[in-house]
C-alpha cells in the first residue's frame, strides 16, 4: 500500500502526464473549434454554395478593433447589394425572444440557459463594420443573425432573425445594387487589411477563399 508520500509523487507525475496526452490527442479537435464551430462552418458552407463571386465575398472569423479593444464576428458577407454582419447561434430545443430584452432563453428538456439577446451583440459588430466602412451611405451594412441549429422559436420571430433557409432567401431578395463591383473590392480590401491576424486552419480557408475570389474577378 502506498504512503501518503509516495501518493503524492504519483499525482505529480501524472497530472503532467495527462495534460501532455490530453493536448496532444485533443489538438485535432479543439483548434479548429476555437476558430469556427458547428453552426459557424454550417452558414459558411451554405453561403459559399448559393452565394458566390464576384457579387459576394464571404468571410469568416473576424477580429476588428473597436474603440480600446476588439470585436471578432462570426461572418461578414460583402457584395454589391449590402454588407450583411452575421451573428450565429447553434441552438436546439425552444428558444423564448423579445428584440428589447436583454436576455433571450433557451430550453432544453427540463434545462433552462439565457444568453445575451444576439440582435444586441451583433450592434457592437455592425459598429465595427459601419467605423471601419465609414464611407459607405447609411444603412447599407446590416445586422443578420441566424439560428443553424433545431432550435424552435416559442415566441415571434424577432426581425432580422432567420433560421438557415430563411436566411439564404432574404439574401437573395436583396437585389437593390449599393454599390459598384470596385467599391465592393474597396470594402473587401479595407476589412482585409484592418481585421487582425487568424491562425490554424482558418487561416488555410481564408487564404483559398481570397484566390478563388480574386482569381475569378481579375
Amino acid at each position: 500500500m502506498a504512503t501518503g508520500h509516495t501518493m503524492n509523487q504519483e499525482v505529480l507525475f501524472y497530472i503532467p502526464l495527462a495534460l501532455v496526452v490530453g493536448i496532444v490527442l485533443g489538438r485535432g479537435r479543439l483548434r479548429p473549434h476555437r476558430y469556427q464551430n458547428r453552426g459557424e462552418a454550417r452558414l459558411s458552407r451554405v453561403a459559399r454554395e448559393h452565394f458566390k463571386s464576384p457579387d459576394y465575398f464571404l468571410m469568416n472569423h473576424i477580429t476588428l478593433p473597436l474603440g480600446d479593444g476588439t470585436t471578432e464576428i462570426d461572418h461578414i458577407m460583402v457584395s454589391r447589394f449590402g454588407v450583411f454582419v452575421v451573428e450565429t447561434k447553434h441552438y436546439k430545443g425552444w428558444i423564448f425572444a423579445n428584440a428589447n430584452h436583454a436576455r433571450w432563453t433557451q430550453v432544453l428538456f427540463n434545462w433552462k440557459f439565457r444568453f445575451q439577446n444576439p440582435i444586441v451583440q451583433n450592434l457592437r459588430h455592425v459598429r465595427a463594420v459601419q467605423q471601419l466602412l465609414d464611407f459607405l451611405p447609411p444603412g447599407v451594412v446590416k445586422s443578420i443573425v441566424v439560428f443553424t441549429g433545431d432550435a424552435q422559436f416559442r415566441t415571434p420571430v424577432p426581425t432580422g432573425v432567420f433560421d438557415i433557409s430563411a436566411f439564404v432567401d432574404h439574401i437573395r431578395a436583396q437585389r437593390v445594387e449599393v454599390m459598384s463591383a470596385n467599391r465592393m473590392q474597396f470594402c473587401v480590401g479595407r476589412l482585409e487589411t484592418t481585421r487582425l491576424a487568424i491562425s490554424g486552419e482558418t487561416d488555410v480557408q481564408h487564404v483559398q477563399n481570397l484566390e478563388r475570389w480574386h482569381g475569378r474577378t481579375s
